[in-house]
Formats: structure tokens, C-alpha cells, sequence
């Protein structure tokens, strides 16, 4: 059984139908790579699966539980976690409190204790930077700490979106290596990025996403050597 299952996902925004009843699932263990244009829907499809929007038509099925109508934060803690585009971090709060911020759905201190010390492993200059204000990290250092506070809560699923958009191109090779190091460890990645090329080199599968209908499907290694593909997003 898939562990995330998108069916039939209508949404809207007022009048305007945003995503078109489209359907895929991310089983566990895998890096899925949703891709697309601008304005295709992308953030959209995050945004309702981890239920800060609600879909008009279709279920949203996580671990075998239907998540449809489930709150943002109950979903968190049900083992989902979000890194929003533009990283979103807590710009006047330091590294360390945006970190525990993180795992607030957890209360026992020394798992806590003991996952901060992991985060800090996987992101040196997180454990340099701890006392800093969060606002005075570069973009890549932000990036960094987006990702360091979904991991603290435990993911089995972590959702990011656009995590390379507006980085430089050593942070960018930095960003995607973490982003393999976390599958590695375990943990299901669902990844939009606009970066079609890095995300399809380390992903497993990928959805092609146009004006909010999935237009192809398939191994992320065939789609990246697919000719309609390469003209169509990665300037080949």
C-alpha cells in the first residue's frame, strides 16, 4: 500500500480550478519528483495535502487514513512535515528555538535532546550558527534550517517545496545531497522543484504537472532522457 495517495484532487481558489482531479501516490522509502511550470499547481498540491488548503472533490489518503479534512497541525503529527516555499523560517528567533519550534508535537525532552544532536550531524554549520537570529542566515543557511525543523519532528513523509529557488549553485548541490541523505535515512520525500534536472537525477519517480492536470508520469531516469521533457524544462 502506498503510504501518501492522492485520488481524483479537485481545488480551487474562489471560481478558478487550480487542480483538475489528478491522482498519484508516493510509496514508502521513495524521492518523488513533482514538476511543472510556474503557476502548473505545484505548491498548490503541497499545500493541500498538508491541509493548509481544502480540496473541493477528491480524498488524500495517508497511511491508510483519509486526511482530506484533517487540520494542519494533527497531520504533523500523524508523521507529515512541510518545508514551505521560501523557507519560512522564524526570522526574529534563533537557530536553536526555530529548531525546537519543530518538535512541538513531541514531549519527550531527551528524544528531543537527542534529535537536535542528529540535525546538527546532517547540518554543521546549523550547530555554529545556534545562538544566531534566523533572519541573519544567507538563503542557503535558511534552507538548512527550513529543512532542520521539518526533520525534528520525526517525518515519515516530509513535503518540500522549490528548496533550491534562489540559491547559489554550491548550496543548491549542498541542498540535494541532504535531500538524499534524508531518503537514505529513511524518510519519503515529496519534492517540487523547479529545478527539473537535479530533481529528476535524484528521484525515483516523477509527475509532470500542466495547468493543474498530470500530463506524464514515470521513472524519473526515463523522464529526464524524454526529448519532450528536456525541450519542455530542462533547456535542452
Amino acid at each position: 500500500m502506498a503510504m501518501l495517495e492522492i485520488k481524483d484532487l479537485e481545488v480551487y481558489y474562489g471560481m478558478i480550478q487550480a487542480i483538475k482531479g489528478i491522482s498519484f501516490e508516493v510509496n514508502e522509502g521513495e524521492v518523488i519528483a513533482l514538476i511543472g511550470a510556474n503557476g502548473a499547481g505545484k505548491t498548490t498540491v503541497l499545500h493541500t495535502v498538508t491541509g493548509l488548503l481544502a480540496p473541493k472533490q477528491g480524498r488524500i489518503i495517508f497511511n491508510g487514513v483519509d486526511i482530506s479534512r484533517v487540520k494542519s497541525h494533527k497531520i504533523v503529527s500523524m508523521g507529515m512535515a512541510h518545508v514551505p516555499e521560501g523557507r519560512r523560517v522564524f526570522a526574529q528567533l534563533s537557530v536553536l528555538q526555530n529548531l525546537l519550534l519543530g518538535a512541538y508535537t513531541r514531549k519527550d525532552k531527551n528524544e528531543i535532546e537527542n534529535t537536535i544532536k542528529t540535525i546538527y550531524k546532517r547540518f554543521p554549520r546549523l550547530e555554529e550558527r545556534k545562538n544566531q537570529i534566523a533572519g541573519t542566515l544567507s538563503g542557503g543557511e535558511q534552507q538548512m534550517l527550513a529543512m532542520g525543523r521539518a526533520l525534528m519532528s520525526h517525518p515519515k513523509i516530509i513535503l518540500m517545496d522549490e528548496p533550491s529557488m534562489g540559491l547559489s549553485p554550491i548550496f543548491v548541490n549542498e541542498i540535494f545531497d541532504i535531500i538524499k541523505e534524508v531518503s537514505a535515512g529513511g524518510t519519503t520525500v515529496l519534492l517540487v522543484e523547479q529545478n527539473a534536472k537535479k530533481a529528476l537525477s535524484i528521484a525515483h519517480r516523477a509527475y509532470v504537472l500542466e495547468t493543474g492536470k498530470i500530463s506524464l508520469e514515470g521513472d524519473a531516469t526515463e523522464l529526464l532522457n524524454d526529448d519532450a521533457i528536456k525541450k519542455a524544462y530542462l533547456g535542452e
